[in-house]
């Protein structure tokens, strides 16, 4: 199938790779899948070919997880997210403008730099939005801000004035919280982690209030939803026994209903037909869009699998590109 788009597609940068110590990840993930990774994410002639090979036109990309996120130094954070946009829009996009976009790098250690850098990269180098990987790291204690904080109101009102999506990608629990992994470290990552990670962060959004203030914020999540769509009913009616609990507000609407009003979801790394069903049951058709996890993910295993579904002819084209298309205001 031909003119696919893909927007969970990752790169590094030196600058990022000098931050990023992924020892623990080749002795978690293998050290011969990792080094074809980690080569795959600095150069863009590999990802061209298999671009070319599995009919995908056109990829949003991304700094790979954890990025700015994980910088302790709030003005060090900043100043990494600007150098990183300006590297990825010059070396990445601009020689292949009609191939590559790009999701803003956001340092939310600092917010309204956040906001302003967010505003920049949308507005002087074209970028789609930001991907921003998960809590933010506030110092060597294990402090973290989630994105309902209230300190990160700014942010998000500059996400609304600008009317870009956020695409909510997962990190590895905070190291307190994986003593349940000990013995199992495969477990801490993709393979498991980032889900339950992932799914909490966008549940507390959704409790937050966040999208009552913001009903224009559109957020993205990977990997079909991070299991929300198949888990999130069971929440929402429990805490609706649970009315009186914590963190409940009084005019709080149901879970579900921000799931499919603010979200959207993709296929990255999640190539299973039974769930892409369950998501588009529950989302909706215009909800759920193609993407890889490239170089995660294998374009060829992705395409391999989207190719050949029997779904509508309207539904297979809107999850492939045409929602897309339209969400980031990419040509045809």
């Amino acid at each position: 199938m031909k003119g696919k788009i893909a927007l969970e597609e990752h790169l590094s940068t030196a600058q990022n790779n000098r931050l990023w110590d992924a020892t623990g990840e080749a002795l978690r993930n293998g050290r011969t899948y990792m080094a074809d990774v980690e080569k795959r994410l600095l150069e863009t002639d590999l990802r061209l070919q298999d671009m070319d090979a599995c009919g995908i036109r056109h990829a949003i990309l991304s700094l790979t997880s954890p990025g700015a996120q994980s910088i302790l130094d709030a003005a060090a954070a900043t100043e990494f997210a600007t150098s990183t946009n300006d590297y990825i829009a010059r070396y990445f996009v601009q020689p292949h403008p009609d191939r590559f976009s790009a999701f803003a790098t956001v340092a939310l250690q600092n917010p309204q730099a956040a906001a302003d850098e967010l505003e920049r990269a949308v507005k002087k180098l074209g970028m789609k939005g930001a991907l921003i990987n998960g809590y933010t790291n506030m110092d060597d204690a294990g402090a973290t801000r989630y994105l309902d904080s209230p300190s990160v109101e700014v942010f998000w009102q500059k996400v609304s004035e600008l009317n870009v999506p956020v695409y909510l990608h997962p990190r590895e629990p905070l190291p307190s919280a994986c003593g349940i992994y000990r013995g199992y470290e495969s477990l801490i990552g993709s393979a498991w982690g980032f889900a339950p990670e992932t799914a909490v962060h966008a549940i507390r959004l959704m409790m937050s209030g966040l999208f009552d203030r913001y009903p224009n914020l559109t957020v993205i999540l990977g990997h079909l939803g991070e299991g929300l769509t198949h888990l999130l009913p069971r929440t929402e009616h429990r805490l609706k026994k649970q009315h009186e609990g914590i963190g409940l507000g009084a005019n709080q609407r149901p879970l579900t209903d921000y799931l499919v009003n603010n979200f959207y979801v993709t296929t990255s790394g999640h190539f299973t037909t039974s769930a892409l069903h369950n998501a588009i049951e529950v989302m909706g058709a215009d909800r759920v869009m193609f993407s890889v996890d490239y170089p995660y993910e294998d374009m060829h295993e992705a395409a391999g699998w989207f190719d050949p579904l029997t779904l509508d002819p309207v539904v297979k084209q809107a999850i492939a590109c045409g929602t897309a298309r339209r969400i980031f205001s990419l040509p045809d």
